[in-house]
């Protein structure tokens, strides 16, 4: 496989995935040439590629879209499934705190589409989706760079899904475009096992295929040349909340959560915790978090999970429980209403914990919670129950403090004020 002549530092590492994003602008074809050259050549094969599955697995690339799978091992998967497999990007990003996928398409729309290309060679693909929400921005973006593109070895189709919360979830993926609901399925079969047109199908985040599309060109010593040893590479962050510059930053795989909040300004005031891996990962004590590097096995290591890379910073003025108790409750309202977890189990924790915020609370509501929290996980379709109930117990620990003043029926100043975390508009209409 071939690599460009010149291949960038590893300080320059640090802006190659929206090296665009300064205007904000999807880069053109030509600027995108320009700044990253073209593709190696290669095709098509039946099983896959498999120099480039190799190099896939030397790089350590893992999946940027919340799991922290080995991409190598997903892309191999599907690559010896015996028949032609299909690829999905997905760019659906539902979390309302996650802006990093949304920058990715904007300002590199080529990079993902390159990335697309190398993905679908590697594992014997001759069809590929782009998934993003409906009326989404980068639907336009996408479709223009498709259109000025050389024609692709394999269809490239833009598919718009409902805004729904966990239509983001890869079976709910597999599922609409199979024609049904933009609902996650029960599994097994997994979407490599059984997927798109009952093929083997690789879903993968649109930020881990970027990466791809710059590991084909540079190779995979190069990819490691930053970031943490066991898990590689750069990453994307999204930072909001009390901070002075909200936004997305490209940063080492390893890099403490402290200097990830420098990056963005600092914090704009004093912080009692920071919410690391957003809506379905862990509140963190501000002064435990801010040393804790922001890889899957050192968060692991706490108690908690890097997620889809979402970084929230809480401030003294705020409260947890309050906070918490909003979060949970527009996950409640998001979920498919199609298992238990969703339907009894979620509503009842966010309205215990609302209650818990407001000062409505008796003694015997704890013991109700804690019993929910404790049936919820692992007894849904999906993993959303999960997320949702690991929230709220990392809340009920990080701020026990405050849980204990509520629970005496006295909330603190930060719960008379309107929540400051962002959740999404509710999603009328159908899951189609």
């Amino acid at each position: 496989m071939t690599t460009p002549a010149r291949a960038p530092s590893a300080t320059q590492t640090l802006r190659l995935l929206c090296g665009f994003a300064k205007t904000r602008q999807p880069a053109s074809w030509s600027e995108h040439l320009a700044e990253h050259g073209p593709l190696p050549s290669g095709r098509r094969r039946r099983g896959g590629d498999p120099r480039l599955l190799e190099l896939v697995d030397k790089s350590g690339l893992t999946g940027r879209g919340g799991a922290g799978f080995p991409t190598g091992r997903k892309l191999r998967t599907v690559a010896g499934s015996g028949r032609a497999a299909v690829v999905v990007a997905n760019g659906m990003e539902g979390e309302p705190a996650a802006q990093k996928d949304a920058l990715l398409l904007a300002v590199a729309p080529h990079l993902v589409l390159d990335g697309i290309e190398l993905a679908a060679r590697a594992v014997d693909a001759n069809h590929a989706y782009v998934a993003v929400h409906r009326g989404s921005p980068a639907s336009a973006v996408l479709r223009a760079a498709v259109a000025v593109r050389p024609e692709p070895p394999m269809p490239v189709t833009i598919a718009e899904l409902p805004a729904h919360y966990v239509a983001s979830e890869e079976s709910a993926l597999v599922h609409w475009l199979n024609g049904g609901a933009a609902k996650p399925t029960f599994v097994p079969p997994r979407p490599f096992e059984r997927g798109v047109g009952g093929r083997a199908t690789l879903v993968n985040n649109v930020e881990t295929l970027a990466h791809l599309a710059l590991i084909a060109r540079h190779g995979s010593e190069w990819f490691r040349q930053v970031g943490d040893v066991g898990e590689p590479g750069t990453m994307l962050v999204t930072i909001c909340g009390a901070v002075r510059h909200p936004g997305v930053v490209e940063v080492a795989t390893g890099t403490a959560v402290g200097e990830v909040l420098r990056l963005a300004g600092g914090a704009s005031a004093a912080l009692q915790a920071v919410l690391v891996g957003g809506y379905f990962g862990t509140w963190m004590d501000a002064e435990l978090a801010l040393s804790l590097p922001l890889t899957q096995a050192g968060l692991r290591a706490v108690g908690g999970a890097l997620g889809a890379g979402i970084l929230i910073a809480l401030p003294d003025s705020a409260c947890g429980i309050a906070e918490t108790a909003h979060v949970l409750g527009y996950l409640a309202g998001q979920s498919a209403n199609q298992c238990g977890p969703c339907v009894n189990g979620l509503p009842a924790i966010a309205g215990a914990l609302t209650d818990l915020a407001r000062g409505s609370w008796s003694p015997a509501r704890r013991g109700d919670l804690d019993r929910w929290l404790g049936l919820v996980p692992g007894r849904g379709a999906c993993r959303h129950p999960d997320g949702a109930v690991r929230l709220a117990v990392s809340a009920l620990q990080v701020f026990a403090a405050d849980v204990h003043r509520h629970e005496a029926s006295r909330p603190c100043a930060g719960a008379l004020v309107p929540p400051a975390l962002p959740v999404g508009a509710p999603v009328s209409g159908s899951w189609r």
